[in-house]
């Protein structure tokens, strides 16, 4: 299929996108508000819910803003590559997690993205009243999948 019409289609199929469908598409987090579909041969990811979209949005404007010296990207605007978002998605939802949950150990897997949001904005009152400390942490520490490199 070519791009360009593949691009057209997932716009006019996917008009709430899923800002983690990187994360639940890497099998990395779950969300109990996504729902996968496919285009030809290609899946993508959207979310089930306008405030839950919303949320999760902020929180991912948020986290890109507070860690741009631990992934050392200063341009705000320009896009991540595909490590780093997935750096900023699953390292800020493990430290989210953590601080939500200080008591449990972090998870390799997050089950319910939405559902961590939610507890974080009960906990805090609000995104904005995180403490980031810790989550930026998560995220610099994230490491992600290593490369295979088979004998050549």
């Amino acid at each position: 299929m070519d791009n360009e019409i593949f691009r057209r289609t997932y716009r006019s199929v996917n008009e709430r996108y899923c800002p983690y469908e990187k994360s639940i598409l890497t099998n990395s987090c779950k969300c109990s508000r996504a729902r996968r579909f496919c285009i030809a041969e290609r899946e993508g990811v959207n979310c089930g819910a306008d405030a839950a979209q919303s949320q999760c949005l902020e929180l991912l404007d948020l986290l890109r803003r507070q860690a741009r010296f631990a992934l050392k990207a200063t341009d705000e605007r320009a896009a991540l590559p595909h490590s780093k978002a997935m750096r900023i998605q699953v390292g800020g939802l493990r430290g989210l997690h953590a601080v939500v949950s200080p008591d449990e150990p972090i998870p390799e897997k997050i089950e319910d993205i939405h559902g961590i949001i939610e507890r974080a904005v009960a906990c805090f009152g609000g995104l904005a009243n995180i403490p980031l400390q810790p989550v930026i942490q998560q995220i610099a520490a994230y490491k992600g999948r290593r490369r295979f490199r088979g004998r050549r």
